[in-house]
């Protein structure tokens, strides 16, 4: 089995075990709908709604091919060819102000000069990252230590490089401010004098793998959390935070905007409810005050 047969195989099994062990925790069920692409492949998204513990949530996989978009031939100094493209993409946001968003997305990609040919180039990008709204440091410790721990074992300099490229990417330029408690971001992973694609493959998939064990431990511990109006309200501030980043700076979002991608799939990481108040600032001292202070200097929580 090819790198692209494996990696393509793993993520349509990811997005099963991840929904069914969501549907477990959330009491409510996802709805499926599967769809095609004008040029080539196509995905199933899969969306949960007003379910027991999640608002709003997605599971999407994607496997698209065919001649490059102008956008891609472009960005890679090409006049023509052709690419291969799947992945899984998934954004949890929580009915709770105590328990944190969660957004983790792995992909391959392989570009083609010719459209029967054999790839002239190939890589793994991914990552995944916790959005709190209030800061609990245990789960933030957890969410990191889940990671370092898969990344350690293929090499223990990855997961400090992964923790400074989603703290620099997942990162509000205009606000001063990063999105969340951070993780681990990838991109451009090659075969290498060191590493070949099967190496990233199995380091890409371990992550992935490692997805429902970093969350779904946090979930339990928050959910019955106490909150009333006043945590909601900033919750739904945060929120904007939330998708202002996906809006303005987010590649992924912006790529396929641009591109004419599915506009359902692409902006199904956004959430339900949010607020754009003006100039609201956090109470100095409060627990909501906490949490912006982090956002605005990054910890290393491992």
């Amino acid at each position: 089995m090819s790198i692209k047969q494996s990696f393509t195989k793993w993520i349509h099994d990811a997005q099963d075990r991840i929904c069914k062990a969501f549907e477990e925790a959330d009491g409510g069920k996802f709805r499926e709908d599967v769809w095609e692409r004008e040029g080539g492949g196509g995905g199933r998204s899969r969306v949960i709604e007003n379910g027991g513990v999640f608002e709003k949530g997605g599971v999407n996989v994607s496997t698209v091919h065919g001649e490059l978009p102008e956008l891609i031939r472009k960005r890679f100094g090409v006049s023509q060819g052709w690419f291969y493209a799947c992945g899984i993409s998934l954004v949890m946001h929580p009915h709770s102000p105590m328990v944190p968003t969660m957004h983790a997305n792995f992909r391959f990609f392989e570009l083609y000069e010719r459209e029967d040919g054999d790839p002239v180039d190939a890589w793994f990008g991914g990552g995944a990252d916790l959005t709190p709204y209030y800061l609990f440091e245990e789960d933030a410790r957890h969410f990191h230590q889940v990671y370092k721990t898969v990344c350690d074992r293929f090499h223990p300099e990855l997961y400090p490089q992964f923790k400074t490229a989603c703290d620099r990417y997942f990162h509000n330029a205009h606000r001063g401010e990063a999105r969340g408690v951070g993780g681990i971001f990838f991109d451009y992973l090659r075969a290498g004098d060191e590493q070949n694609l099967a190496f990233w493959h199995d380091m890409a998939t371990a992550c992935g793998d490692a997805f429902l064990s970093s969350y779904l431990p946090i979930v339990e511990r928050r959910r019955d959390e106490p909150w009333g109006d006043e945590e909601r309200y900033f919750q739904e501030l945060r929120r904007g935070r939330y998708v202002e980043f996906n809006l303005i700076h987010d590649r992924g979002t912006l790529f396929g905007l641009k591109t004419g991608g599915r506009i359902e799939s692409i902006l199904m990481s956004l959430p339900p409810r949010v607020r754009w108040d003006y100039n609201v600032a956090p109470k100095p001292g409060s627990r909501e005050a906490e949490l912006v202070d982090v956002l605005r200097s990054p910890r290393d929580w491992v």
